[in-house]
């Protein structure tokens, strides 16, 4: 990944020099995490209870590198609007350590998965804790260690909506997780027969697309081809936006593109 873009899971923003901020230790965060076998190790076992085992949606390796690139688009554009991110410097670290914060906690935000696909998020803590032990004294002396580990478990904790995030850097995350809904991310249980909401709307959602807003620094828009989709958007979608803390600074539209028939949904606005 390249100071000058940043993928988004399927379209690309790239900020201009102006809003381009310095990316030096994230990059070398995330060239350590993708290099990492342990971290690959579980990445690639996670998916066996959410899909084998329960027939969810992919929670593996493609799940987590579109939230990781999402979330890491998201705090580029919150940071080019103007939004003062309060994790790390509550913490007394530096501004570098925001986008860390979020790129580190969305790639380890599902190994719970390992454990159990109900209540995962719990099961992820105590696991993510054993890796960033090992992984933070890489960049970080001991008090910055301790203070970074705490933060990323924090915005691990309230990717699930039952818990309320007190930093930018979990409301981001939050909300980027969400945002891995394109149709054919539920391929896998739609094949094999699943015709639940959440699989059937998640076929509805085209694309998902994040640029800089007019009325807000983040435009999100989606484009779903069925009015199934509007589950995704404003009961999924919707319950992660809520409390994120930058909900005010994110606008979503979703619109409906079908041509034929009668469209029952034409747009949505969140």
């Amino acid at each position: 990944m390249s100071d000058a873009e940043r993928s988004d899971g399927g379209r690309t923003y790239e900020p201009d020099a102006e809003h381009a901020f310095p990316d030096e230790r994230l990059n070398e965060v995330l060239a350590y995490l993708d290099d990492d076998e342990e971290v690959t190790a579980y990445l690639e076992a996670q998916n066996v209870n959410a899909v084998d085992r329960k027939g969810y949606n992919d929670h593996g390796k493609k799940h987590i590198s579109i939230v990781r690139n999402r979330a890491l688009c998201l705090y580029d554009l919150l940071k080019a609007g103007g939004v003062e991110f309060n994790g790390a410097d509550q913490q007394g670290l530096e501004e570098a350590d925001e986008a860390v914060i979020v790129a580190l906690a969305a790639e380890l935000h599902d190994i719970g998965h390992v454990v159990h696909r109900d209540d995962h998020t719990y099961y992820s803590i105590p696991l993510a804790s054993d890796l960033l032990d090992r992984i933070l004294p890489e960049f970080y002396g001991v008090a910055g260690a301790v203070r970074m580990k705490g933060e990323v478990l924090h915005a691990i904790l309230c990717h699930h909506t039952e818990e309320k995030p007190l930093t930018r850097e979990a409301g981001v995350l939050r909300i980027a997780d969400g945002l891995d809904m394109e149709r054919g991310r539920s391929r896998m249980p739609y094949e094999r027969g699943g015709r639940g909401i959440n699989t059937l709307s998640s076929q509805a959602i085209r694309e998902v697309s994040l640029r800089e807003g007019d009325s807000a620094p983040v435009l999100v828009e989606i484009e779903m081809t069925d009015a199934a989709g509007v589950y995704q958007v404003d009961e999924l979608l919707k319950s992660k936006l809520e409390g994120s803390l930058v909900d005010d600074q994110i606008r979503i539209v979703a619109v409906n593109i079908h041509e034929g028939g009668e469209q029952l949904v034409e747009r949505i606005e969140l």
